[in-house]
């Protein structure tokens, strides 16, 4: 318990010192991205143009951190690190650097579009899948479907099938927080609370190894959610409203493939619909605003500008607004997938 508590300590300082620190060097150097003014299809975008010069590539200051605070609390005995977690540090800083990548093509070149998003797209599902066969390849992962355990409902995928599962996860989850990231504070905010829930579902599986056997090393990857969600903290700090740096594709896509994998890892896969529930609110408008634009022949669309955030600024909701409302629905959505955690363990604890 210490442990997480350093972790998520560390972690925190590092970020909010960090993060002041990144501020003054990328504002020195002009690495902002451009605001974008009008979307492919022409529609109405929110006035957004006073963002315009913040600092982005925030996201590295999170990475730091979370790095900072893992690793720093296993000087404390006992505390050791599992292959498993390795491995999942290794797939976090893979999707960052492509983030990486495509944020330094938006500085550099002074537009909105970085890698080109079909590229993009293609690149990060090999990412996931790359990350999903590692995982099987060196690993101990349960390759059953789970929802709060590997029991539940139990359906062994086998190692193919099962990458190819885990490898649209990652994918959907990491998209999906970038997506989310439109707002100041709602990505980092949101994920905060994701990072605490794999907290205590990875300590509550250290606690009960009768029920959660299957989970490889839980009090490592508790430390790890901890570590992110100090990081996550920290950042807020200067990525709240009004936001004094962004965190760019390298911190959206490095939090989203986090969540993922600790999804994965603590065999809670189906349950990460709940736990990221914002997330599949914000890709899901998405998903429905092109497939209704393209069915009336690009005259109509369901929202006023997908993402969802976006449609509720137009619709007059103060930023903040939109920003609080929606860490609520977020922090609503997390209970409600611990929720069915703690129940699935209550029956388990209490069969004969």
């Amino acid at each position: 318990m210490i442990a997480l508590a350093i972790a998520s300590a560390i972690a925190a300082i590092v970020a909010l010192v960090g993060t002041r620190a990144l501020i003054g060097v990328l504002g020195g150097r002009g690495a902002s991205q451009p605001i974008l003014q009008q979307n492919a299809a022409n529609a109405v975008v929110p006035p957004h143009q006073h963002k315009a010069g913040t600092p982005t590539l925030g996201g590295l200051a999170i990475l730091t951190a979370a790095l900072a605070g893992y690793l720093i609390s296993h000087v404390r005995a006992g505390v050791v690190f599992s292959n498993q977690t390795l491995v999942v540090l290794g797939g976090i800083l893979s999707m960052a650097a492509l983030g990486f990548i495509d944020d330094a093509i938006k500085i550099r070149a002074r537009q909105n579009r970085g890698v080109y998003w079909k590229v993009k797209g293609v690149l990060s599902l090999l990412v996931s899948f790359a990350i999903a066969g590692v995982l099987v390849a060196t690993t101990d992962i349960d390759t059953r479907l789970s929802l709060t355990r590997a029991g539940l409902p139990g359906w062994d995928l086998g190692p193919l099938l099962w990458v190819l599962w885990a490898g649209i996860i990652i994918f959907a989850t990491a998209n999906a927080v970038n997506v989310t990231d439109g707002l100041d504070g709602l990505a980092a905010g949101s994920a905060l609370f994701g990072f605490i829930a794999f907290t205590g579902i990875a300590f509550w599986a250290l606690r009960n190894p009768t029920i959660y056997g299957d989970v490889v090393n839980p009090y490592d990857l508790a430390v790890l959610a901890a570590a992110f969600a100090g990081a996550c903290g920290g950042f807020i700090w200067w990525n709240a409203a009004p936001a004094r740096i962004f965190m760019g594709d390298v911190g959206a896509l490095a939090l989203g493939t986090a969540l993922a994998l600790l999804a994965l890892t603590t065999n809670t896969q189906l349950l990460l619909l709940f736990i990221c529930g914002i997330n599949v609110v914000e890709a899901g408008s998405v998903g429905l605003q092109m497939t209704v634009y393209r069915a009336s022949g690009r005259r109509r669309r369901l929202f006023r500008l997908s993402p969802l955030h976006h449609h509720f600024e137009l619709v007059g909701w103060p930023e903040t607004t939109v920003i609080v409302r929606f860490w609520l629905i977020s922090g609503a959505c997390v209970a409600v997938g611990v929720a069915i955690f703690v129940a699935d363990y209550t029956h388990q604890a209490a069969l004969p």
